[in-house]
């Protein structure tokens, strides 16, 4: 049976090499601290990210519905 290549492997082999050859032995890097820091930091910054998308849409729908009441309002003469 031929051995199954992951498309991960790949990847993790284009980036580093010796990286993916040490992983393949089973033998583990030893800065777990500083590996550790690191997918931390990249979970913070994705969920900064995601906020600053949701507060995206709010500014949108805010100026939408500001749009709108405004539109409401010019088009009422009895208002003012």
């Amino acid at each position: 049976m031929p051995a199954v290549i992951k498309a991960s492997d790949v990847g993790s082999y284009l980036y580093c090499k010796r990286a993916w050859w040490y992983r393949k032995r089973g033998i583990e890097p030893e800065n777990q601290a500083e590996l550790a820091a690191g997918t931390d930091l990249h979970l913070q910054h994705g969920r900064k990210i995601m906020a600053a998308g949701l507060l995206q849409i709010l500014a949108f729908i805010l100026l939408l519905a500001a749009a709108v009441l405004l539109v409401l309002y010019l088009a009422t003469p009895l208002l003012h």
